[in-house]
């Protein structure tokens, strides 16, 4: 894959799971399912001043500087060194870069992110999609660099 290909796949790709994440979210939110309790989870609306585990609560700047530093680093160093990535690792950067952005988009214009994603199996946080995109995406992406490491020795 060329290095326009790798972009235009990359930015692609945050594109869709930014939408994927808005419609979701707002669907959630805006048309809650019915008070149906499930032993894994339930749907409840928690307004999160903080990042995770509500750290940094009431430090919106500080968490909004963060957000943006970690997109323009991701991407920084990927169209720096985007013939180097596969197209997965384009793939979950994707993903993880959509997630930081989706955060960081509510935290401007509401002030908060908007959590609702709530485990009852275990004592969790509260969470949204783009807590999951956030979390797959590091975790992938360790994977990758720790495979590639591996793999070089």
């Amino acid at each position: 894959m060329s290095k326009l290909s790798k972009i235009i796949y990359f930015t692609s790709a945050v594109i869709f799971f930014m939408i994927f994440d808005f419609y979701f979210s707002n669907l959630i939110i805006h048309y809650p399912l019915p008070q149906a309790y499930d032993r894994f989870f339930e749907i409840i609306f928690v307004q999160n001043t903080g990042a995770a585990f509500s750290l940094l609560e009431n430090a919106p700047i500080i968490l909004i500087v963060f957000a943006i530093a970690a997109i323009l680093g991701i991407i920084i160093y990927g169209i720096k060194d985007i013939e180097k990535f596969s197209s997965i690792a384009c793939f979950w950067a994707a993903l993880l870069v959509a997630g930081i952005s989706c955060n960081l988009a509510e935290r401007i214009y509401l002030g908060y992110v908007r959590d609702y994603i709530k485990l009852n199996f275990i004592n969790f946080p509260v969470f949204n999609i783009s807590d999951i995109f956030i979390n797959i995406g590091v975790f992938a992406l360790i994977v990758i660099i720790i495979k590639n490491k591996y793999l070089r020795k």
